[in-house]
């Protein structure tokens, strides 16, 4: 069976707009529950084994889940590298994809002198910054791992704009 989202667009620009795009009223403990189980029952439809996380910019993990048998102890280690990368520069790890040519890891270890360091993080799509109006900052980071990293990226983004849809506030 096909998994269909939207196309991940590669413009920085774009990139930007769409995660501007899914800025949220509010986000609490229980909106993480609601967005992770939507993001396993959306993941469940197809066959790969993904793992969806959700941790607070504190490091509080909200949410944590795979969606099938199957999924490596290698996904966590993306989840992490993901996720140090939303943190460290304020964006989505597709934006930073792109920044570097579709994921140029040299030039991105050489732009920010990582040396060894530069394993700590992924320039691959998936990790999402979840931001809240009227806060500086991020939130909390929303992680997807085991799909096409363009895929990983858009059910985050499809997900957070639909949680934002159907919030109260």
């Amino acid at each position: 069976m096909a998994f269909f989202v939207g196309k991940a667009p590669i413009e920085l620009e774009d990139i930007k707009a769409l995660e501007e795009s899914t800025v949220l009223r509010r986000f609490t403990a229980e909106d993480a529950w609601t967005l992770g189980e939507m993001l396993r029952t959306r993941l469940r439809t197809q066959s790969s084994a993904c793992v969806i996380n959700i941790t607070l910019a504190s490091g509080q993990v909200l949410f944590h889940a795979v969606t099938h048998s199957g999924a490596a102890p290698d996904n966590d280690i993306w989840v992490a590298r993901k996720r140090s990368t939303v943190m460290r520069w304020g964006v989505s790890s597709w934006y930073m994809n792109n920044k570097f040519n579709s994921g140029n890891e040299e030039a991105f270890r050489s732009k920010y002198m990582l040396g060894e360091k530069a394993g700590d993080y992924a320039i691959h799509g998936g990790g999402v910054p979840l931001r809240v109006e009227g806060v500086e900052g991020i939130v909390a980071v929303v992680i997807v791992s085991g799909l096409k990293q363009q895929e990983d990226h858009m059910v985050v983004i499809e997900g957070l704009k639909k949680l934002k849809e159907s919030s109260p506030i």
